[in-house]
């Protein structure tokens, strides 16, 4: 018994000190330091064809779903420059920023769905781009939803019943 007592310090002593000699080579983060190497020309991001292939028109099918959703992401990212009818009287506006066109213009109603996805996506003019808050299901939703807003041609039918007296 007093010899299983006496080795079992040596043992944890001897354990503690596994792996010093390596101390001099390793970072203290124990992280690896390697030289900083350019990316390659013509290389590309992983996922990239799957986000290229989201965006690639005609988009996803259009559904009461779809619009709905487009309204549920419209109304957080776009009304507040756009306005809910689309007419560019956001809250902004009332604050000072200069208005955005209207979804109404002749310019803006002859766009294509996929022409306003890749507004979102890359922005223009004062609108910087979104490609980095709205994933590329949501821009189709949005795009659709604005088509939808332009044929109904006074906004949503939540601005219609704001209206009434």
């Amino acid at each position: 018994m007093r010899l299983a007592v006496a080795l079992i310090p040596a043992v944890f002593l001897a354990a503690c000190d596994i792996g010093t000699e390596e101390r001099n080579e390793v970072a203290s983060t124990r992280t690896v330091q390697r030289p900083h190497v350019p990316v390659p020309p013509g290389a590309i991001a992983r996922g990239t064809a799957a986000r290229e292939a989201a965006l690639a028109p005609p988009g996803p099918e259009v559904t009461r779903e779809l619009l709905a959703r487009g309204e549920e992401r419209f109304r957080a990212f776009c009304a507040p420059c756009h306005g809910a009818s689309g007419r560019g009287d956001g809250t902004i506006v009332s604050r000072g920023f200069p208005a955005p066109p209207s979804y109404h213009e002749e310019r803006l109603r002859s766009l294509a769905p996929e022409q306003i996805v890749q507004v979102i996506t890359h922005g223009k003019g004062r609108m910087f781009p979104y490609a980095d808050r709205i994933l590329p299901e949501e821009r189709w939703a949005i795009a659709h939803y604005v088509k939808d807003l332009q044929a109904r041609g006074t906004g949503s039918p939540f601005d219609q019943e704001a209206a009434r007296p």
